[in-house]
């Protein structure tokens, strides 16, 4: 947060400073977009095959097969989720959310990518439909889908209040892991990591840059859909903010369920679809 009053005076050339123009750090132009057509086609002979209801203040973990959709849905209330999402198969692969930021942008929506942790850093998952993809950036910079956020968690909780909030995204997610892979809390912890933050609605302040929330836009009815580009362990959380439209850590927030949606296409319909490849960088760092 930048001080309400700078030490130091400016220098003669501060406005040609300010007003250099800024320069995007990773175009993407190069890289291969998802195959929306295929995906939309593949999408509408799916059937489904698996739910998951994720109850308020609370996470459950979910699987979907290499090749499917699924589906995070709004159904009682206005009500925000943080998703974690790893490689089924290992672990170690995981959303990251920081190098997804940094390639799509602060907020999330259809036809881009959740990409993975090195050394694989390939799409984990696409996103295929977005019912609230209309609100865009608002008046105060605010936008929908967010990897800005963490995770609301016990430990900054404890930093700045003292409490011992259990109900938190973090916790949830790590008792929800634990759960599914019949392990100590301990083990799984580790494994639990930034968020897609899903209807969340968030920015930036414009005077102190700032993280803000606010009430979430989201309705009973929407959804967020995506396509699993490798087998898939997801971990959805029901923050305990509810819409966030006062606190992300709360037992008074109004909170509502989320329920995950698992469909199946038929296998002909991805015929020319494959699995993308893990990143193709040698692993030499120069020696």
């Amino acid at each position: 947060m930048k001080p309400d009053q700078p030490q130091f005076a400016p220098p003669q050339d501060a406005g040609e400073r300010k007003a250099i123009a800024p320069v995007i750090c990773y175009p993407v132009d190069s890289l291969t977009p998802a195959p929306m057509a295929l995906y939309q086609a593949a999408r509408v002979g799916a059937n489904k095959v698996d739910e998951v209801l994720v109850p308020p203040r609370d996470a459950r973990c979910f699987t979907v097969p290499k090749g499917h959709f699924f589906r995070i849905s709004s159904v009682q209330g206005s009500q925000v989720g943080d998703l974690n999402l790893w490689n089924a198969d290992d672990l170690s692969e995981r959303f990251y959310s920081g190098k997804t930021r940094a390639l799509h942008g602060t907020h999330l929506s259809t036809g881009d990518r959740l990409w993975s942790s090195f050394p694989a850093m390939r799409p984990l998952a696409t996103i295929v439909t977005d019912t609230l993809d209309w609100y865009g950036f608002d008046d105060f910079g605010g936008g929908v889908h967010d990897v800005i956020g963490t995770r609301c968690d016990p430990y900054t909780g404890n930093l700045l209040s003292g409490g011992q909030y259990h109900q938190c995204c973090h916790s949830n997610l790590t008792r929800a892991l634990a759960d599914h892979l019949k392990v100590p809390l301990a083990e799984a912890e580790p494994f639990v990591h930034d968020v897609l933050n899903i209807f969340m609605c968030t920015g930036f302040t414009r005077d102190t840059g700032q993280y803000f929330m606010k009430a979430s836009p989201v309705r009973p009815g929407d959804y967020l859909e995506f396509f699993a580009e490798v087998p898939l362990l997801g971990g959805l959380s029901a923050c305990p903010g509810g819409d966030c439209s006062s606190e992300h850590s709360s037992d008074e927030a109004a909170c509502y369920p989320l329920l995950v949606e698992v469909f199946a296409p038929d296998p002909s319909a991805l015929e020319d679809w494959s699995a993308p490849a893990v990143n193709g960088y040698d692993k030499t760092h120069g020696r």
